[in-house]
């Protein structure tokens, strides 16, 4: 993984997250591809999962999905329509592949995760707000030894510390049997501290859709990353683009934000997904940003030279001053000009003696 260190990087990683708006279809999900590189985007995200392994028959819709899809057909029916293939993932892959950007997907389920990691020699995942309490998957994907993006939704702290103790339990392949103490045993060891700063990436996120933005809390990034020394990003579900951009300057390393060819498109997550115009101005937005934020170092800009004389003052003659004569706080001034004295050193040249005549608004050299 190359997203670690825990401070902000030059470069946010910024995830194009197709997820489910290719409807079920390879052409538009290869169309999702070819516009996440048009726009700039590092990674294109799509969705691994087996419809019966990870929703019962009969849970309904969440209230979003319902206002989106209409009807009332079950999630089961819903995600249904909307699952890929081992077959189509390869196709996926090798178009991602064909067109220079990094294929990612989400995992749900331990079947979806054997045939990325094992089929297809995948070696990161994404995990949704929803897995992060998914032990036997947080378990496997360690065992495996994958990287993980680790969305944050609907959590505490408590809840990220219990997920990423499985990972390091997972990480370090332990042979004691899995259980609370095994996990936090591992967590609190050197070996599993340095694994993890390694392996995974924590997002911020708010799991609603669209995300209120009095819920968003980019503050909670700075308390992650104190707590837990990890690198840490945004998994964006607000509207619009501006909480994006907010995030990147707070220090998200990564940012995810779903995107969609045309948000009219029938679908559940289309509507707070941006389009390819949107996405472009908010990797342009975004770029900007990450050269304003600079180096941290504190100094006189070359821009800023051209201004130097003109705007800071200097001292001048406030009267004229005859050679001989002392300076006093009523014969000198401070005033913008091309002089040679600041105005910081005033009390120092009070009680001096002038080495020349001076007029009005010469400067005091």
């Amino acid at each position: 993984m190359t997203y670690n260190g825990g401070a902000k990087m030059a470069k946010t990683i910024i995830i194009a997250e197709a997820g489910v708006n290719h409807n079920g279809s390879l052409d538009l999900a290869f169309e999702l591809i070819d516009q996440a590189v048009a726009v700039g985007a590092d990674i294109v995200k799509f969705q691994a999962f087996n419809s019966s392994q990870i929703v019962t028959q009969s849970l309904s819709k969440a209230s979003y999905q319902k206002v989106n899809t209409g009807g009332q057909d079950s999630q089961l029916a819903m995600l249904k329509k909307l699952e890929l293939s081992r077959a189509d993932h390869e196709r996926l892959i090798e178009h991602c592949q064909k067109k220079s950007i990094k294929y990612l997907s989400s995992v749900f389920d331990l079947q979806s995760l054997n045939d990325l990691v094992n089929y297809f020699g995948i070696t990161e995942v994404k995990l949704g707000s929803g897995e992060i309490t998914n032990g036997p998957l947080l378990l496997k994907i360690a065992q495996l030894q994958c990287d993980v993006i680790l969305s944050t939704g609907m959590c505490d702290l408590v809840d990220i510390q219990r997920a990423l103790s499985i990972l390091a339990f997972g990480y370090l392949d332990r042979s004691e049997y899995p259980t609370r103490a095994t996990f936090e045993a591992a967590f609190n060891s050197v070996e599993a501290q340095k694994i993890l700063k390694e392996k995974v990436v924590l997002l911020h996120c708010t799991t609603a859709y669209p995300a209120p933005i009095n819920d968003i809390n980019l503050y909670a990034m700075d308390t992650m990353r104190n707590t837990f020394l990890l690198p840490v990003g945004y998994s964006d579900h607000s509207l619009g683009i501006n909480i994006a951009i907010a995030a990147v300057a707070r220090g998200a390393i990564m940012l995810e934000k779903h995107f969609t060819l045309d948000k009219n498109l029938p679908g559940p997550d289309h509507k707070a997904s941006l389009d390819p115009r949107e996405f472009a101005r908010m990797v342009t937005a975004i770029r900007e940003v990450e050269v304003a934020l600079g180096n941290a170092e504190k100094k006189v800009t070359p821009s800023e030279l051209d201004h130097f004389d003109i705007v800071r003052k200097h001292l001048v003659a406030a009267q004229t001053i005859k050679k001989g004569e002392k300076f006093t706080e009523r014969n000198i001034a401070v005033k913008r000009s091309q002089g040679k004295i600041s105005p910081i050193y005033f009390w120092e040249i009070l009680g001096e003696t002038a080495d020349k005549d001076y007029v009005i608004d010469d400067v005091i050299s």
